[in-house]
């Protein structure tokens, strides 16, 4: 591990597992704002393939509305996160918590500081690999 990644807070490979799973899996909103707070820069980008979201506060809004719109659906990893410098990348599946998944997809990030400080997510309409 390099020595800049050693005294970050977070590692790439926390932040986006959390990013993931601690955000957009998360129902409570108060445990989801905590973690925003921990693992995204204030004036984060979050770019969706059509539109674009611009600070925490919009980011965990827009990861309420896909929870609301895809109710019982949940994200898990489709594999380990691979890191090159400070962009980490993690597929992932998304679908009914106790079927096969209905989309697939990845997120990769730009990370700085400790925190992710640009989001780009990429999504598959089927169950095809990430």
């Amino acid at each position: 591990m390099k020595d800049a990644e050693a005294a970050m807070p977070n590692n790439i490979a926390d932040l986006m597992y959390r990013n993931l799973l601690d955000v957009f899996n998360e129902r409570d909103p108060a445990r989801r704002a905590l973690a925003v707070s921990e693992i995204y820069a204030e004036d984060v980008v979050w770019h969706e393939p059509d539109k674009d979201f611009q600070g925490r506060e919009a980011l965990a809004d827009r990861a309420a509305q896909v929870q609301e719109e895809m109710t019982g659906w949940v994200f898990q990893p489709s594999g380990p996160v691979s890191v090159n410098h400070d962009i980490g990348h993690l597929a992932f599946h998304f679908g009914p918590a106790d079927l096969p998944a209905a989309v697939t997809g990845m997120d990769i990030a730009r990370c700085e500081d400790g925190v992710i400080v640009e989001l780009y997510t990429f999504v598959n309409a089927s169950g095809d690999a990430a």
